[in-house]
């Protein structure tokens, strides 16, 4: 049953992730109409498969094995019963749960229309939302944000059954704790799942085609991670292509192009994600997509078409909830002209929530390296921190990169607990353009890990000398 109501808006939002939820609520404080459609719940990857789902799963998998306190205080708290996936995903649900509940009421706080259902461009200015019993509802604004997120990319010729073979979304869905399983994809999902799935007590074959282990890291972090992987039992391959994936009996068998092959009880897909593009019909609209869907947009987050733009997952890397939020922001900023109250920071973290973390913002020894430019660097041991040591902490490092004359600070690089919190406080520093020398002058509680910034300075500055 057709619906022929039509409704006038300043603008239309598709998709109610991070991006599409902060571009929303933006322009509603601009008093400006906004409709906002989603197909299914609130929150988008983020919340619902990716983000919040995979990094309370560490959380749970850290409690559940006991890894943190293992010989800690002398006696092993690790579980002393098989784990089942209910223990695994209670708290998951919860976590979901709860923030499905806080972007409903943000929505509604900010009396942003919500449209539940596929939405389909009809022209530039027109999108159909059809919304169950082929009811639709035509929306006609100023202007649209497309912001409809990605998903696992499946590479052809793999069969995903969601039992043996899984992708980063299936996976949360899984029946059965495996005893074993193939990771193919050593990027930094590949690489969460394989620790955390490591502390539970299966084995973990990580698989990758390059050569070269999370490129975009400081190689002396790449290099501690990787020995920390090994040290839970990981088995880390690399220079593999996945020729095949074939069921033997109740697991399956990876097969390479290199000629040879592993077995396990099941197989997760890592390999990089692809724009949710397909269902919203661009080519009614004339916009331009680029590789795996990706849609092209310049430095304002504007497409092809001018009075249509996207932010988030859609339009490529860096794909980060963060990063989201901002270019929606931004974008709406530009489209209703209004006031720039705050740049962005340009000194973006990244945080991987391995066993244990990693953190990094601004550049590397290698960045540098490359460019010719002169650079020292400080270190600083967890085991040599108070707090480092209270909390068993014996293998983590933070790192500070800086120019030698002026001192001013260019990275932080940190592998440890909490290092995704304490890499704020470098990107504090380099947003303000700060040297080390501001933490070898602030006053850090005592004990705390925030003091390894302080001794991480000294240990530059007596390089220096």
């Amino acid at each position: 049953m057709a619906d022929e109501r039509q409704y006038r808006y300043d603008l239309i939002v598709i998709g109610a992730g991070p991006a599409g939820e902060r571009g929303a609520t933006r322009a509603a404080s601009l008093d400006k109409n906004v409709a906002l459609i989603e197909k299914d719940d609130l929150g988008g990857a983020a919340v619902n498969t990716g983000t919040l789902p995979s990094k309370t799963l560490r959380e749970t998998a850290l409690y559940l094995s006991g890894i943190r306190q293992r010989g800690l205080y002398g006696v092993d708290y690790s579980f002393d019963r098989e784990v089942t996936v209910d223990d695994l995903i209670h708290r998951q649900r919860e976590v979901v749960r709860s923030h499905q509940m806080l972007a409903g009421q943000s929505i509604a706080r900010h009396s942003v229309e919500l449209f539940q259902g596929t939405a389909t461009f009809q022209d530039a200015h027109t999108v159909q939302v059809s919304h169950g019993e082929g009811r639709t509802v035509t929306l006609d604004a100023s202007f649209v944000l497309i912001a409809t997120g990605s998903r696992p990319f499946h590479p052809p010729g793999i069969r995903f059954d969601s039992k043996f073979v899984h992708d980063s979304d299936s996976i949360l869905r899984i029946k059965r704790i495996p005893k074993s399983m193939v990771i193919v994809g050593a990027g930094i999902i590949g690489c969460e799942y394989a620790t955390l799935l490591s502390v539970l007590g299966i084995s973990v074959a990580l698989i990758d085609n390059d050569d070269k282990f999370l490129p975009m890291l400081d190689e002396e972090i790449a290099g501690l991670l990787m020995e920390r992987m090994r040290a839970l039992g990981i088995s880390l391959v690399f220079q593999r292509r996945v020729e095949s994936v074939q069921r033997v009996g109740e697991g399956i068998a990876v097969s390479f192009k290199e000629g040879d092959e592993l077995t396990a009880d099941v197989a997760l897909f890592c390999v990089g994600r692809s724009s949710n593009v397909e269902a919203i019909a661009l080519d009614h609209a004339g916009i331009l997509l680029g590789e795996r869907g990706c849609i092209v947009v310049n430095e304002d987050y504007q497409t092809t078409v001018p009075n249509i733009y996207a932010a988030g997952d859609v339009i490529g890397s860096p794909a980060l909830a963060s990063t989201a939020m901002e270019q929606a922001q931004g974008a709406v900023r530009h489209m209703f002209g209004a006031e720039i109250q705050h740049e962005a920071s340009e000194a973006i973290p990244t945080g991987l929530y391995t066993i244990p973390e990693v953190a990094m913002v601004g550049a590397t020894e290698q960045t540098l390296q490359e460019k010719g430019q002169r650079y020292a660097v400080g270190r600083a041991l967890y085991r040599h921190n108070p707090r480092g040591q209270i909390v068993g902490d014996m293998g983590g490092l933070l790192k500070l990169v800086f120019e030698p004359e002026s001192r001013l600070l260019l990275g932080v690089h940190i592998i440890g607990e909490q290092a995704a919190e304490l890499i704020h406080i470098g990107q504090a520093c380099m947003h303000f353009r700060g040297t080390i020398d501001v933490f070898t002058q602030s006053v850090f509680n005592f004990p705390t890990l925030s003091d390894l910034y302080k001794y991480a300075a000294y240990d530059g500055l007596e390089r220096l000398r």
